[in-house]
């Protein structure tokens, strides 16, 4: 069952052979595409192992794997412009948990999912690692319930992979 063009409308960046890197924080790089299959609950594991971004103090750049892993509602994030939009935080000067806060709530605008959660694993600075754990699941469902169960599951960190 192959994509329609109705379906691909949104999706601009992918195939396009003159992309252009954004140095500077931007949302408006993200494109979605319709879930062919919003009746049935399933996992998207996504990770960025060489995300970057700048200490808002220091100008120092902080290095880090983001993982994202979301249950799907309507939409389906387009990898490509997870790529450029993750790629856009390069200098953009903010706290780890910011950024994690950040990037879940721009998804969760984005693509309306059941449930959702943003891990940053930061490298080390100054000999302490930061690993802010971000969720969400849509409000008056079990998928809220769930992303309330699973913040304090993190605090055990094996629980993350």
């Amino acid at each position: 069952m192959s994509r329609t063009e109705k379906e691909l409308e949104g999706v601009t960046l992918l195939g396009d052979q003159n992309t252009k890197y954004t140095y500077d924080y931007n949302p408006g790089l993200l494109e979605r595409f319709p879930n062919k299959h919003p009746d049935n609950d399933y996992l998207v594991m996504l990770n960025c192992p060489e995300f970057t971004s700048l200490c808002p103090k220091t100008g120092q750049p902080d290095f880090a794997e983001i993982k994202i892993n979301y249950i799907p509602g309507k939409y389906i994030v387009e990898s490509k412009s997870l790529k450029l939009y993750l790629f856009s935080f390069r200098n953009h000067g903010d706290f780890h948990e910011d950024c994690a806060n950040i990037i879940m709530k721009d998804l969760v605008k984005l693509l309306e999912p059941k449930y959702i959660e943003v891990i940053g694993i930061f490298t080390p600075r100054g000999g302490i690692s930061i690993y802010p754990f971000a969720n969400y699941g849509q409000p008056g469902t079990d998928w809220e319930k769930h992303a309330k169960d699973r913040l304090f599951a993190a605090i055990d960190r094996r629980n993350w992979d």
